[in-house]
């Protein structure tokens, strides 16, 4: 009852545009930004199961678009290792789900972390880079937000798509073609696989850019992210204006694992196994069709963003 009085109060002295409690769902290009944007947590009597520290509920300021299988799992823990970074800790596909999004910015809301008011809030869906209907979206809620894309060599993020599938697969005992029926047909690429048009980052990217400029948008060079995290993160602290408070002392290497892992205040993580596992082996000739299939989108996708990658 106390919660509910000084809800009340906050309301009354507010006053905000009132919100239905089930918002249809916005059509595309719609400014919501008059909605509720942060869940003020007042304590009850008891004090039980409240935030004391005055935390909140934020939208997003900044967001982890993809790529799919590009390393967005180990940015975003890399990033959490900042103090003032809150993350999200499962994908929300709020912006391409449409049972999602036909909630509203209010069911968005009550899925983001608890934060300081000092603290940056940080979400990752890495299907949204490759999702049509998503940049519009996302402006809609906030045209000046801060948005993160990580990308590998498209023919190993290719590779790494498939293999997630197969373990799926697997994993439920079920059946999967070997990596050479899909991309293959009648001798030639299957451009019809999804893991291949993921990989054409120009395609997407100029969706994007429809509605923010490149400066809004930082490019992690996710192949430099694994044999070097530190630079790679460097990098992304001074895109989101954050201080320098990541140290290459955060990171060291496993030899058993074959990457790098994480070492936050004396305590070692590293990602989950279902990350870093061996590709299938492929034969060099289809190989080399993949990498002659993304040689003039990549160099497309270089002239776009005015910089190059070590992409075959």
């Amino acid at each position: 009852m106390t919660l509910l009085l000084l809800l009340g109060t906050v309301l009354l002295v507010a006053q905000p545009q009132l919100v239905p409690s089930h918002p249809a769902a916005p059509g595309p290009g719609l400014k919501q930004q008059e909605l509720l944007r942060k869940v003020i947590i007042l304590p009850e009597d008891t004090g039980e199961g409240a935030a004391t520290n005055g935390s909140t509920q934020q939208l997003p300021q900044t967001i982890i678009i993809g790529v799919r299988k590009g390393g967005t799992r180990a940015l975003l823990e890399m990033l959490s290792l900042h103090p003032d970074v809150a993350a999200a800790e499962n994908e929300v596909h709020f912006f391409d789900w449409e049972e999602h999004y036909s909630q509203g910015l209010g069911w968005y809301l009550t899925q983001m972390p608890f934060s300081s008011p000092h603290q940056l809030t940080v979400e990752k869906t890495p299907a949204y880079f490759t999702s049509p209907k998503v940049p519009e979206r996302i402006h809609s809620m906030n045209p000046t937000i801060r948005l993160l894309l990580i990308l590998r060599d498209p023919s190993e993020r290719v590779l790494s798509d498939y293999t997630q599938v197969l373990y799926n697969h697997l994993q439920k005992h079920k059946p999967y073609p070997p990596i050479e029926d899909l991309l293959m047909r009648d001798g030639r690429l299957n451009v019809d696989y999804k893991a291949l048009n993921r990989s054409l980052y120009h395609a997407h990217m100029l969706n994007w850019l429809r509605f923010f400029p490149l400066g809004h948008i930082h490019i992690v060079d996710g192949d430099r992210l694994i044999r070097d995290p530190f630079p790679e993160i460097q990098k992304v602290e001074r895109f989101l204006k954050l201080s320098p408070q990541i140290n290459a002392s955060n990171f060291y290497f496993n030899k058993t694992k074959g990457f790098y892992c994480l070492r936050d205040s004396g305590k070692d993580r590293c990602l989950h196994e279902s990350k870093g596992r061996a590709h299938p082996q492929v034969d060099p000739k289809l190989l080399d069709k993949l990498h002659e299939y993304f040689h003039e989108p990549n160099k497309k996708f270089f002239k776009l963003v005015g910089r190059t990658f070590d992409w075959h």
